[in-house]
């Protein structure tokens, strides 16, 4: 903690000042200590604004890029109690999947109809193109989900990935080597992933502060920033939003609650949530969205 100085005409007011760290983000806590003070009443009051600042810092909670208030907490863990828990039967589980495949795949692209979509799961048609055959992936992905008793963890993203991708992309499973951008439909960069020499680590850290906050934070919250967090780090060189979308259901599925499904015709606003986590460290915009989607799921 330090002493911060500021003009004002000719008086001078001053502030302890804490910094700390929240992912790769510097946050900064300042305590009003008073105008013109001498250093004898600085010294004075600076020991009674070190303990106001601690607790403050005791008082919020860090998430993964960036800390919250309990109060801020306990917003954000009221939209959880719009997710009705319900149990998907076999019948369920195919409907569910079928749907899944579908939207996950259109999002980024895949011609591959419903119908098609259908027949492929449904009817044991072999693929004859890549976008069939990450269908085909993306459904033994749900269903490894659905089972795995697996914690979250770099091994768990990485398996997810080749699963996904595994005959269809040469870097099926692995990490990236290059730098990524994402542009929008007018070519503009909307987000660019982190460095790839620091990829590994942060996936580890965000492994482990789910196992350290999985208990601490609803299952909705927990899921919507490790999906987001997944999306800003951006960890391969495709296929992030679909592994990204099953991390979502994983997370769902291991506190006993229903999957979601995002649908393809709603991908501008699952974007636009995306921009806010990422350039505004705000997750109730993603929220509203889940909720939202799971609602339509329902109907």
């Amino acid at each position: 903690m330090h002493i911060e100085k500021r003009k004002q005409g000719n008086n001078t007011k001053y502030y302890l000042s804490h910094s700390y760290r929240v992912g790769k983000k510097t946050r900064k806590i300042r305590h009003y200590l008073g105008l013109n003070l001498t250093e004898e009443k600085i010294e004075e009051r600076r020991e009674e604004a070190e303990k106001e600042i601690m607790q403050q810092m005791q008082a919020k909670t860090d998430l993964l890029k960036f800390s919250l208030t309990k109060k801020e907490i306990e917003k954000l863990n009221e939209y959880d109690k719009d997710v009705e828990i319900v149990h998907l039967d076999v019948d369920g589980w195919k409907a569910f999947t079928e749907k899944f495949v579908f939207n996950t795949n259109a999002i980024e692209g895949s011609t591959v109809t419903p119908e098609e979509v259908h027949d492929l799961l449904r009817h044991n048609e072999e693929a004859t193109n890549s976008d069939e055959m990450e269908a085909l992936n993306v459904a033994k992905a749900v269903e490894f989900i659905q089972n795995t008793d697996e914690e979250l963890s770099l091994e768990l993203i990485t398996r997810l990935h080749r699963i996904c991708f595994e005959g269809s992309k040469s870097f099926a499973g692995k990490l990236r080597d290059v730098e990524v951008v994402i542009r929008n439909a007018y070519g503009e960069i909307v987000h660019q992933g982190i460095p790839m020499e620091e990829i590994k680590r942060e996936l580890e850290d965000m492994a482990g502060w789910y196992r350290d906050n999985s208990d601490e934070l609803k299952p909705l919250v927990l899921a919507a920033l490790i999906h987001n967090q997944f999306e800003y780090i951006h960890p391969f060189e495709d296929g992030n939003g679909r592994v990204g979308r099953l991390l979502l259901n994983y997370v769902l599925l291991k506190h006993g609650y229903p999957p979601i499904n995002i649908l393809f015709e709603d991908r501008g606003r699952y974007y636009y949530c995306l921009q806010q986590y990422s350039k505004k460290n705000s997750l109730e915009e993603t929220l509203e969205f889940l909720v939202e989607q799971y609602l339509k799921g329902m109907e």
